[in-house]
């Protein structure tokens, strides 16, 4: 009987260490958690006290769910009425360049919790037929936010399409427009390049990069093609200026964007007046794509569409040279006009 009892006491006594020591390994893993969660959601003390616009971590998750349902339709009234959300013009708009990364930086702008990103291009000053619709029609393309937050919007049209600046103006004089951009002969074949794959997937058939870029005729660069003309900056961005101050465009380096890019992000962020929240957690490197893929927190991580990085074709040396010499003064005016030198050849 007594040895029964040791018996009975011996395997309670297992159970309650086991359960002692699973706590203690919970409560490790937990911390480690928290710990690495740091760098998403910094504690107060690392920016000052927590301002009431501000949303703490597990708001923030909240918040993201909630809007992905909102996104989807299947939000009521209702819960729009209680969480305070509201539908907001956007303050501020990535209007180009095409090929120049304007996707990277809106799905990367996005990581901030106080960005919402409208997710497809909305095309309303660009398209006459989308701007007869009026300011409200617009207004409800853009996502569910809270009060305090920036929606952003992007559609790379918007730089090259003569009306934009004047109907952008006429919505809001003070808003905030970023530009990216990347080395102009490289975008312009990034950009023969997506048009190009357009034409194999409907086995069509496209003229080659040089017999576009090239005046058979002349020889010389033909400013006629549109990829061309795209990257003549500074014409399109002087026609900007007869609306709006230099002061309120943002220059991003898209070559940079793709290698590096934690400190452009840091420069928006100043240039939009948000609180640093971007840190290099929410950036890793996906070696099998060749990018950067975005963390938002330990569970949901995002990289950009497999059609970005297309391979360009091989084109002509000599036609390469021949463009880089043709954008050069445009290149160093372009400079001058934004204050911001790149290292293009």
């Amino acid at each position: 009987m007594l040895f029964k009892q040791q018996v009975l006491l011996r395997q309670k006594l297992f159970v309650l260490g086991s359960l002692a020591i699973g706590s203690l390994l919970y409560l490790v893993a937990r911390v480690g958690s928290l710990d690495r969660l740091q760098p998403l959601c910094p504690i107060d003390g690392r920016f000052g006290p927590r301002s009431q616009d501000e949303i703490p971590l597990r708001a923030l998750q909240f918040k993201r769910g909630l809007l992905h349902e909102f996104r989807k339709g299947n939000a009521t009234k209702e819960q729009i009425r209680l969480h305070n959300l509201v539908q907001q013009l956007p303050k501020a708009i990535i209007i180009g360049v095409r090929k120049g990364g304007t996707r990277a930086l809106l799905e990367m702008l996005n990581l901030h919790p106080s960005v919402v990103k409208a997710s497809q291009e909305i095309h309303f000053f660009d398209n006459d037929e989308n701007y007869a619709k009026g300011i409200e029609w617009y207004r409800k393309k853009m996502p569910f936010s809270y009060p305090h937050q920036i929606t952003i919007e992007k559609s790379p049209a918007y730089f090259i399409t003569e009306e934009v600046p004047e109907r952008i103006y006429k919505m809001n004089s003070s808003i905030k427009l970023l530009i990216i951009v990347r080395e102009p002969t490289t975008r312009a074949i990034s950009d023969y390049t997506q048009v190009l794959e357009g034409k194999e997937r409907k086995n069509k058939t496209y003229y080659k990069f040089e017999k576009l870029a090239i005046d058979p005729n002349t020889c010389e660069v033909n400013t006629k093609y549109k990829a061309v003309r795209t990257s003549i900056y500074t014409k399109h961005l002087e026609r900007w200026l007869k609306y709006f101050p230099i002061e309120q465009f943002h220059i991003v380096d898209g070559d940079r964007l793709i290698t590096e890019p934690l400190p452009e992000l840091q420069l928006v962020e100043k240039f939009l007046n948000l609180p640093p929240r971007i840190s290099q957690y929410n950036l890793y490197f996906n070696a099998t794509r060749g990018f950067y893929c975005l963390r938002f927190n330990i569970v949901f991580n995002k990289c950009l569409a497999g059609s970005k990085g297309r391979i360009h074709p091989e084109v002509d040396t000599s036609v390469i040279t021949k463009l880089r010499k043709f954008f050069h003064p445009f290149n160093q005016k372009f400079y001058q006009i934004t204050g911001r030198t790149f290292n293009w050849p």
